[in-house]
């Protein structure tokens, strides 16, 4: 009980008529008193009641817990049943309890993963297929425009595509690389070390020409694919990609760019030698044709004594560009090597014909609104 103040309480006792040590004496007689009375009532208090529910369970031969009277393993963690960990204040001792239950888990998780273990090998042909997890890509709203590489209708619209002539080895790549308006450092260095990816790719400054002027001049001097570089805020956010003469061209989001200089544990320059080229996850229609596109800026006869790999990674429709070299350890192990720049692409829109941004028609065009009702649908 919280005491009154001193001169509140000397009031008080003016009030009553009390000398000092009268009140003292009362408050004695009164603590004593509460003690008598306390002491003749059986289980009074939740320390007496946890001792008496304890010497309860005892006799019964049941432990102080809950569970049977056996001891608790050496080593082993026990909490309450209603424990939680963030009822712990103290934030050091809090977390130190919070690793604990965490090694504990493990220790339950790896014990029951053994005990499958055993009872499949003991099985043998007998045991029961491994459960698959369920993942989102493997849950995926089915799409009517997935392609099948083997249907013949598939293969007629390929052999008469823009990209057609790239595939039957009529034209060789020549890729021209450019950038936005005024760019930055970062940019500037992104489209260098892009170029040294792509064989026979070249560099030019934008010097404030249109891309409508550009594109002209690109046809005339043999260049295949025309790659625009967009900036904000002097980091690189934006990826224009147009097959020349006839298009298409392809507008990409870009986001988690990183360099060379920027990349953990990366190999040496890249050389020379003409990279393979790997796409994964283009299933459908749309995606079929973007992975088409990708391919036409890469060689078709890839120089495998330079161990040297382009990769894109279609994932939930971001598109995930490595550049890697692989090391051979012995005969049976390999090892890859990440060489840089780094980055992920999201599709925007496609659109026919080479870039126009006012009278061009498009093939497609992200609308979130109405295409992205579900988590499991995707594009690409």
């Amino acid at each position: 009980m919280r005491r009154l103040p001193a001169r509140a309480r000397a009031l008080t006792r003016a009030c009553r008529g009390v000398s000092p040590e009268e009140e003292v004496e009362e408050r004695g007689e009164r603590s004593v008193a509460a003690g008598d009375s306390m002491a003749g009532i059986p289980g009074k208090g939740k320390r007496r009641q946890k001792e008496q529910h304890d010497a309860e369970r005892t006799s019964e031969g049941l432990g102080p817990e809950g569970g049977q009277g056996s001891a608790p393993e050496q080593g082993q963690v026990l909490f309450p049943p209603s424990f939680s960990v963030s009822e712990i204040k103290n934030k050091q001792r809090r977390h130190f309890m919070f690793l604990r239950w965490k090694q504990q888990q493990r220790k339950e998780k790896l014990a029951i993963k053994k005990k499958r273990k055993k009872e499949r090998e003991a099985l043998g042909d007998k045991a029961p297929p491994k459960p698959v997890p369920k993942t989102i890509e493997n849950q995926r709203v089915y799409d009517e425009t997935t392609v099948d590489p083997n249907d013949e209708e598939v293969t007629l619209d390929e052999a008469t595509d823009e990209f057609a002539p790239y595939f039957n080895r009529q034209t060789v790549p020549k890729i021209l690389i450019t950038t936005s308006d005024r760019p930055r450092g970062r940019t500037v260095r992104f489209c260098e070390q892009l170029s040294t990816c792509i064989p026979n790719s070249h560099v030019y400054y934008r010097r404030g020409l249109a891309l409508k002027r550009i594109i002209p001049q690109c046809i005339s001097r043999d260049f295949t694919d025309l790659i625009v570089i967009n900036e904000d805020r002097k980091v690189p956010n934006g990826l224009v990609l147009s097959h020349l003469p006839e298009g298409p061209t392809a507008h990409f989001r870009m986001s988690s760019v990183r360099l060379r200089k920027e990349i953990k544990r990366k190999g040496k320059a890249p050389s020379e030698h003409q990279p393979e080229i790997i796409l994964n996850n283009f299933t459908t229609r749309l995606g079929h044709s973007i992975g088409r596109m990708f391919a036409s800026l890469f060689p078709h006869d890839p120089q495998f004594v330079g161990r040297q790999v382009a990769t894109f990674h279609n994932q939930r429709d971001y598109i995930f560009f490595r550049f890697h070299r692989y090391i051979f350890k012995n005969e049976k192990r390999v090892a890859i090597q990440e060489l840089g720049p780094r980055f992920t692409l999201k599709l925007r829109s496609l659109q026919k014909g080479t870039f126009d941004s006012k009278f061009g028609e498009y093939e497609w065009i992200h609308k979130r609104r109405e295409m992205d009702t579900s988590r499991r649908k995707f594009h690409l």
